[in-house]
């Protein structure tokens, strides 16, 4: 469920974009650059304002849903493994070797490559 709506998530910030980038500023004519001076008839006759700015509205209160059911899931996914251990758990790793302790007293059963005098 997550997955899909992360999906869902990722087509509508991808489409607030491009509808955001469609709409003309006020008193910049760079809608023009997209199709602007035609949308009107494409749209009716008051032009693209009123319809992307309804469908810019209804994808930021979609954007804002999923983000909140996303970070829902993100609370309510508990895994033991991420984070800091448990006392338990770290008196368990005590008796592993370090780095700091001496190579003779551990068993290594790597090769040991013989230096050769020529």
């Amino acid at each position: 469920m997550q997955v899909a709506i992360l999906m869902i998530h990722v087509v509508i910030a991808i489409a607030l974009v491009v509808l955001i980038l469609l709409q003309q500023g006020k008193g910049a004519e760079a809608g023009a650059a997209f199709g602007g001076g035609a949308s009107q008839t494409v749209f009716g006759s008051r032009g693209s304002g009123g319809f992307l700015a309804r469908a810019t509205a209804v994808l930021a209160f979609t954007f804002f849903a999923t983000s909140l059911a996303l970070a829902w899931y993100a609370t309510q996914a508990q895994s033991p493994e991420v984070g800091i251990p448990d006392s338990r758990l770290i008196e368990q790793q005590n008796g592993v070797p370090t780095l700091d302790d001496d190579a003779r007293d551990m068993d290594n059963a790597a090769p040991v490559l013989e230096e050769s005098n020529d």
